[in-house]
């Protein structure tokens, strides 16, 4: 530490404190000093000597000391970056997941025509509908949760990043959309089982449970969304879920015994069958 006081290159130094709870020590380090300060991380190593005014370093330290206890650097920071769309984040809802960006690529790739119509079940922070807003500005998307705080983060953050061509609401799945039709559903659906010991570790101690899990061992929602999907399906359109990397198989046939056809499951870049889809049939 500068006999003058505390700098950059101090709290960089905190980093090791943070072995124990993070893949990533280093880097979330330097998230929490770049929030504090306002500043991109590059700023940190150019001037590391910089020294920090007494409320910026106890800032800080509260969040570093949150960060110890396990707390998600998103929670901490309030944004996480989605399909290069910076999102407002709370814990009203599940912080987007990288894993997540293979249903946008997938549903780019199944769907190459203009003026869709998508629903997003769901949405959470709204990332999978402007993560599509971004990619086909002349698609219709309307984004549906069932908890109002987060329907108001994901109307937050559409007017926030611009888009014009997606609508929010509240509804319990498809509780509130009543002779409504799409060409496109998409949805990453609670799909954790009650006992999955993965629910005791990381960032997933601090979510809402009812964001991640699901009764039957993980699949009831997903069951819901499929069995009810046919409703409010276009003829030809299709429906595109993100499950657990061991229900492909149970999706698939979920899928099948519910009347769609062209079912397929794609693995993410470990190599986990992450989403499954079918089309409606004509």
């Amino acid at each position: 530490m500068s006999k003058h006081g505390v700098t950059i290159a101090d709290l960089l130094k905190l980093a090791s404190s943070l072995e124990p709870v993070s893949d990533s020590p280093r880097l979330d380090i330097e998230v929490l000093l770049g929030h504090v300060l306002g500043k991109p991380r590059s700023y940190l190593y150019t001037w590391p000597e910089t020294q920090l005014a007494p409320d910026i370093s106890q800032k800080f330290q509260g969040l570093l000391q949150r960060r110890q206890m396990g707390e998600p650097i998103a929670h901490l920071v309030e944004k996480k970056e989605f399909w290069s769309l910076e999102l407002e984040v709370n814990a009203s809802t599940l912080i987007p997941r990288p894993e997540t960006e293979l249903l946008i690529e997938t549903a780019l790739q199944l769907i190459d025509k203009p003026r869709v119509r998508v629903l997003d079940l769901g949405t959470g922070t709204g990332a999978i509908a402007l993560a599509l807003a971004s990619e086909r500005p002349d698609w219709q998307i309307l984004a549906v949760d069932v908890v109002a705080e987060a329907v108001l983060l994901a109307g937050k953050n559409c007017t926030r990043l611009g888009f014009n061509n997606v609508t929010v609401r509240e509804s319990d799945w498809f509780s509130n959309l009543s002779g409504m039709t799409f060409d496109l559903i998409i949805a990453n659906p609670p799909y954790i089982a009650a006992d999955d010991a993965h629910l005791g570790q990381g960032d997933v101690r601090f979510e809402p449970r009812r964001a991640l899990v699901a009764y039957k061992q993980g699949l009831a929602d997903l069951d819901t969304i499929i069995v009810d999907a046919h409703k409010y399906l276009a003829a030809g359109a299709w429906l595109l879920l993100e499950h657990g990397y061991q229900q492909a198989d149970r999706v698939r046939e979920l899928l099948s015994t519910a009347g769609f056809v062209d079912i397929n499951t794609c693995s993410d870049l470990p190599g986990h069958e992450r989403l499954s889809y079918g089309r409606w049939r004509a």
